[in-house]
């Protein structure tokens, strides 16, 4: 690991006290550090980071996974991190997958790094599953590249992406937010690794709403299609895979 940038593990979560110990354990057990970010838990979700070795920080209300994250970002980077990998709290994303992520990221520097639920996706609500296939391909023509899974939760975020930790975007529109801006501003590409799709029910219901937070994700994206205009059009001309890398 030590021929990546100094890195962290970041988890924003909100009452996950079913699943969190296990989720923080298991990073901890990989020797990373860890951020986590707890969004106004009324469970024992503090109480149980608490007692781990890892920096907590606490909303005192719930602002969203947006504010959660960008309460992260700039934790990290006071920290000294030049990178961070995020992920959920309920146990969807296992800390088994991060290194996969990690040889990716050494692969592909100046790349956002997606664990992309490609595996196993009948698990998908179908519901979900379209859901997501909207935002991603709004999603990958905003970027102007093709971005696999753009509603995945477990990514690695470069120094340049933490580098936009303002951007005006709110709940789970500021995942898009990051993406979009990051391809866009920062001129960063996006690789995916392939994760398991995880949804069975022993996870709480999620705080995703696929028709309210989708609409809310297509209409900040149309506006960023807009505003970035024309070179958008090379893109749909090019109809490009998503860069998907099986073999990490």
């Amino acid at each position: 690991m030590n021929d990546l940038p100094r890195w962290c593990v970041l988890i924003p979560c909100l009452n996950e006290e079913a699943a969190i110990e296990a989720v923080v354990g298991a990073v901890l057990a990989l020797e990373a550090p860890v951020i986590v970010i707890d969004d106004g838990s009324d469970d024992r979700t503090p109480e149980l980071v608490a007692q781990l070795p890892v920096t907590l920080i606490r909303h005192a209300t719930r602002r969203g996974k947006g504010e959660a994250l960008r309460s992260g970002f700039r934790e990290a980077l006071r920290q000294g991190y030049e990178a961070v990998l995020t992920m959920d709290g309920d146990g969807q994303h296992l800390a088994s997958d991060i290194p996969r992520l990690l040889a990716a990221a050494r692969r592909y520097p100046r790349h956002i790094v997606i664990g992309a639920r490609l595996l196993d996706r009948e698990q998908q609500p179908k519901g979900r599953r379209r859901a997501n296939g909207v935002a991603d391909w709004g999603i990958s023509w905003a970027c102007a590249q093709p971005v696999a899974d753009t509603q995945s939760g477990q990514r690695w975020y470069p120094r340049e992406a933490l580098e936009l930790v303002d951007l005006p975007a709110e709940n789970f529109v500021f995942e898009a937010a990051i993406l979009i801006a990051a391809a866009r501003e920062k001129g960063l590409g996006m690789v995916s690794v392939p994760i398991a799709s995880r949804y069975h029910g022993t996870f709480r219901l999620s705080h995703f709403k696929p028709v309210r937070d989708v609409t809310r994700i297509t209409t900040y994206t149309i506006g960023r299609v807009i505003h970035y205009g024309a070179i958008i059009a090379s893109y749909r001309r090019s109809r490009r895979a998503p860069t998907v890398l099986h073999d990490v």
